[in-house]
Formats: structure tokens, sequence, C-alpha cells
């Protein structure tokens, strides 16, 4: 029984979903949330307030001036997409403190959470989902 209450309890330390995420923000806990996907991307639609940091950029002189005592929450599109999981290796491999969000952008618009950016139809039927 132990690896099993193991396994959970992992998911939960490395993983948030939509729904704790918004009330984290709520209460004002020291959260940034990054948006692991392309600029283009994030210019599209983003979760309100997030900060567009590609995954690719993720190094360790790009974020030397990131703060170190908050918890990073780190998205991407969701469907398909591993920007996130890239992102938040990487994000832990330089010492920092994060977590994935279950579901990215997809999951938090369907828990009717507010985004922002500029929708381009053209743009959505000839882009990819941003996460490369």
């Amino acid at each position: 029984m132990q690896p099993q209450i193991d396994h959970y309890a992992s998911k939960l330390a490395y993983e948030i979903d939509a729904w704790d995420l918004a009330q984290a923000r709520k209460n004002d806990d020291d959260v940034v949330v990054l948006d692991a996907r392309t600029a283009p991307a994030y210019c599209r639609e983003h979760i309100a307030e997030a900060i567009s940091f590609p995954h690719q950029q993720m190094t360790a002189e790009h974020t030397a001036g990131l703060r170190r005592d908050v918890l990073y929450v780190v998205y991407c599109d969701g469907i398909g997409c591993n920007a996130s999981t890239a992102g938040a290796l990487k994000m832990a491999r330089l010492g920092f403190r994060v977590k994935e969000l279950i579901g990215g952008l997809e999951w938090w618009k369907r828990s009717g959470f507010p985004t922002q950016g500029a929708l381009d139809s053209v743009a959505l039927e000839t882009e990819s989902c941003g996460c490369n």
C-alpha cells in the first residue's frame, strides 16, 4: 500500500489543478504562473496575469533575476503538449519550486477561469499549439 500512497503524494507535490491554482491566487499565495509555450501562442491567449516564458528560454542565464521564494506554476496548451513538463523539469533542475498545471490552458478555460490575449482565427488555423 505504501508505494501507492507515495505515488499519489508525489503527484500532489508536483502537480496542481485549475481550481487549486485559482484558490492560491485568490488567497494571495506566492505563486507565479509561467506560460511555457512560444510567444505567439501566449499572445493569442494565456491565463490572465501569466508571464510568457517559453521553456526553451528556461536557462540559468534567463532565470537569474527570478525570485526563489515563490512557487512557479508552469503550463502549456494542455492538449498533446509537453511544454509545461519540459518547463517544470528545467525550472526544478535550476532549483526553483515548481508545479505543473494539470490540463494546461484548455482545462483552465473549461473550469471557467479568465484568459487574456487576442485570438486570431487565421493564426489558429495555421499555427501549432506553440509548444516548441
